[in-house]
């Protein structure tokens, strides 16, 4: 994505006389006259990069006016080529930080975020904050206690068990119960045991009588409610599903089909089965793909190393969050004020981690995470900014990216 710069076809280019625009030229100062810290960003207006540091670039000028100065300068005017063999640039854009006395304190190569530059002017000593910021939101303890018993929560999705479309794997300890065979099958798509005899080993509960079935005996009707979301009803035999299906619809399958199917739309990251319908909409290098939830959303730049497009839904509201990635960082967020919920869980230990991706959610400000949160009352965790997001994704190896959600946690136990 970047673009190389040659020294020598610059020096080629370059006039005796070159100077920075006219907008470059004069430096800023703050009140009482005092010269101000300086970014300069050195490319063009044609590379793809340089193009997306520009709303970047006029952003910053107008809210951090008087607090240090911003310049673009476009290196391959020709009256401008000068400035690049004075500045030793070789990729566009380059960034260099300037202290108020015209002091090279750092640069960068490539493009860089918002909340990359504020972050590096603050390593520098410079915090340009601008007016005291909300305080994140954070929630360690549910606002109220969970009174259901564990077998009415659903092992995968935290949420309830309907006792007419349950599913269930023995294990040694007793079964270990789901809301639905969808719920079955995104922990089939995470475990890393051998699968060979699983299914000797689930049932599915009729939805007709609310007995148990052996999964491979079972006949399911699958169809779409209103949203366009699959649903899935096992029965005990064809006949009945027949019946089911003269008043709600569908198709008949066996448990080959619907594995087929159920296992068919998965994770860009995690590889996790998931529904389109649920998912976030990721496109990378052209390609569409899902995440599963919006942080394994912005995973897939980390997967493939591509840049990408996030297309996820706001948890409360549905409203549109669109994230757009550059070289690893966020490069254009829309709204600009969406932020991120980071759902964790304290483990036996007494250690925090992720409580998994259905506690994961983008939302298109505070104020909608809050009312969601008090939607939702058992979830526990904190906000954190999409950047934050996106970059701990990025810090992740090959090898912790290859485990993602296939780390054993949702073996039945």
């Amino acid at each position: 994505m970047r673009k190389s710069l040659s020294i020598a076809l610059i020096a080629a280019l370059a006039v005796a006389t070159g100077a920075l625009t006219e907008a470059a030229q004069a430096p800023q100062t703050a009140e009482g006259g005092a010269k101000l810290p300086l970014l300069l960003d050195l490319g063009s207006k044609t590379c793809i990069p340089c193009k997306m540091m520009a709303p970047i670039l006029d952003k910053l000028t107008k809210e951090y006016a008087g607090k240090f100065d911003v310049k673009f300068v476009d290196v391959w005017v020709k009256e401008n080529t000068a400035e690049a063999t004075k500045h030793r640039i070789k990729i566009i854009p380059t960034q260099i930080f300037f202290d108020a006395a015209g002091k090279e304190l750092w640069r960068h190569e490539g493009f860089i975020s918002e909340a990359d530059i504020l972050g590096k002017w603050k390593e520098l000593g410079y915090d340009f904050k601008q007016a005291a910021a909300a305080a994140p939101i954070e929630r360690w303890e549910p606002a109220k206690a969970d009174t259901r018993a564990k077998a009415d929560i659903c092992y995968m999705c935290d949420g309830d068990v309907n006792p007419k479309t349950s599913a269930a794997v023995k294990t040694e300890k007793g079964d270990v119960r789901m809301c639905s065979p969808h719920c079955y099958f995104i922990m089939y798509s995470c475990l890393t045991e051998d699968k060979t005899d699983l299914e000797k080993r689930v049932s599915m509960t009729d939805y007709a009588t609310g007995r148990p079935v052996p999964v491979a005996d079972a006949a399911f009707l699958t169809g779409v409610d209103d949203a366009g979301r699959p649903w899935t009803r096992a029965f005990a035999a064809a006949p009945a599903a027949k019946q089911e299906q003269q008043k709600s619809g569908g198709s008949i399958v066996d448990l080959a089909v619907l594995q087929q199917s159920e296992l068919s739309h998965r994770c860009g990251f995690c590889d996790r089965a998931t529904y389109p319908q649920d998912a976030a909409t990721v496109i990378a290098g052209g390609v569409y793909t899902w995440g599963c939830c919006s942080h394994c959303a912005l995973g897939v730049a980390a997967r493939t190393g591509l840049d990408i497009e996030v297309r996820e839904r706001d948890r409360l509201t549905g409203e549109p969050v669109i994230v757009k990635t550059l070289d690893g960082s966020v490069a254009s967020l829309e709204p600009e004020g969406a932020v991120a919920w980071y759902g964790q869980r304290q483990k036996p230990d007494g250690a925090w981690g992720s409580a998994g991706c259905f506690h994961q959610g983008f939302f298109t400000s505070a104020e909608n995470l809050r009312k969601w949160l008090e939607q939702n009352p058992l979830e526990t965790g904190k906000q954190i900014t999409i950047n934050q997001a996106l970059a701990d994704k990025m810090k992740l190896s090959p090898q912790q990216i290859q485990k993602a959600c296939k780390i054993g946690e949702c073996s039945p136990k």
